[in-house]
């Protein structure tokens, strides 16, 4: 089944893992709204920006990039300059990553002030700093385990950071409470940091087997043993992609972080306190879009081996698997958006009672269905358009999309209260994947 159709192969591999991960996540969360509440929430899901905008200041791009250029392993065999497109782009990406921790562990409390306006998140922000480091190795290995189509590797990464992150904070919640004492919002990002220190390790391990254990020390040696000009040319390279993508993703993350931050502050121009608006905005986050972005483990993982797989076929020219791929990714993924729709408007009320005991998270749940078919086409159209190079176009419906989302953050939701931010996110992706859908239509005639 790999050799003769990789895609739905990895697609298999990375959407169980993906279901087993989300599976044990909502565990986590309906343990974590049960012990700190729908206030510990948010404050929890406030630091999210942050860790997102250094992903995508670090990583992100070079992810795609390492992903896209190692490839053509699959074809040619040539292990020597695979090792050094991902020891290149490792190099980078490491060295922004530590000079991000180091950012973020000293200007923690200028950052919980003045950019998230909550001081209480300075200590979560120096405690999840450290994570940045050990989520950029692994990035940076997943990217070239996606780019030569083997998914075991980045999904067992995945499995191993759920499992150990969920472990680690039932095992340290019960000492704490032998020992009588009061567990805080903190304890929840230490998890995310044991989390992030396994999912490296299994990485670090999958590539020592991959580039050592299949070949010789003597060997692997010589690999790296290259001239300077021949790691400038490969830096050149890389940088020529990944630039682009994270100044593209870290726009995106920053109007996504002004949006996280904003929610509670225009909440409160609403009429809210500080504690109840935060309850709002961590039962949104926290509890009921986990739930909607539940199925979008399948168009993920469809997404993620799209890219190199429709970047191959356009450096062929082969526009009949483009044009399958565009049509079955349009057509599969309506299909599970409508029915997710629907489980979500009979069941979402009932469902937000019975995980999290909370009448608002059903509702939520009921109100974001709509936009389960528009997020799922969306996702895939994004993939493919990056695939063919078109990443400027996918930047500037993301922009589009953000933009019509700030509006409604500013100006309806003081006035409608969370209600206006919610027509907000359906009337935004029904924009955004009208223009994808639009961008691919010279595939469905």
């Amino acid at each position: 089944m790999k050799k003769k159709n990789p895609l739905i192969a990895g697609t298999i591999i990375l959407t169980v893992t993906g279901f087993a991960s989300r599976f044990i996540g909502f565990f986590y969360r309906i343990f974590l709204s049960r012990v700190f509440g729908a206030e510990g929430m948010g404050l929890y899901q406030l630091i999210s920006p942050v860790l997102a905008l250094t992903f995508s200041v670090t990583v992100s791009g070079m992810q795609t990039a390492i992903s896209k250029f190692v490839a053509s392993e699959t074809s040619t065999r040539d292990y020597k300059y695979t090792f050094r497109i991902l020891l290149v782009g490792f190099s980078i990406a490491m060295f922004l990553s530590f000079g991000c921790t180091a950012y973020i562990y000293t200007f923690s409390e200028m950052i919980a002030a003045r950019f998230l306006f909550e001081p209480r998140t300075a200590p979560l922000l120096r405690i999840i700093s450290l994570s940045i480091p050990m989520a950029t190795v692994h990035s940076c290995i997943n990217g070239y385990f996606y780019g030569i189509r083997k998914t075991a590797i980045p999904a067992a990464t995945q499995l191993a950071e759920q499992i150990v992150r969920v472990g680690s904070i039932f095992f340290l919640y019960e000492i704490i409470k032998a020992r009588g004492g009061v567990p805080t919002i903190s304890f929840a990002v230490v998890g995310l940091v044991i989390g992030e220190s396994a999912s490296m390790l299994v990485s670090l391990i999958a590539i020592y087997h991959r580039f050592y254990m299949l070949t010789n020390s003597h060997c692997m040696l010589s690999k790296v043993k290259q001239s300077f000009g021949v790691y400038l040319k490969d830096t050149k390279q890389l940088l020529s992609l990944a630039v682009p993508l994270s100044v593209n993703r870290t726009l995106i993350n920053f109007l996504q972080s002004i949006e996280a931050i904003y929610i509670p502050q225009r909440l409160q121009l609403y009429g809210y306190d500080n504690a109840t608006a935060l309850g709002v905005y961590g039962v949104l986050t926290g509890m009921a879009l986990p739930l909607i972005l539940f199925p979008s483990a399948i168009t993920n993982s469809i997404s993620v081996l799209l890219l190199p797989l429709v970047s191959e076929a356009e450096a062929v020219n082969n526009q009949s698997a483009i044009k399958k791929a565009v049509r079955k990714s349009i057509k599969y993924c309506f299909i599970l958006g409508f029915l997710c729709t629907g489980l979500f408007l009979v069941f979402g009320r009932y469902t937000g009672m019975l995980l999290y005991d909370s009448s608002l998270a059903g509702s939520f749940i009921i109100t974001l269905s709509f936009i389960c078919p528009f997020l799922y086409v969306a996702s895939t159209l994004n993939s493919i358009l990056n695939g063919l190079g078109k990443t400027g176009q996918t930047f500037a419906y993301s922009m589009v999309s953000l933009g019509v989302r700030l509006l409604f953050v500013f100006f309806a939701l003081p006035i409608f209260g969370i209600q206006g931010y919610l027509w907000g996110l359906l009337v935004s992706q029904l924009v955004q994947t009208s223009l994808c859908v639009f961008a691919v239509r010279k595939y469905l005639r």
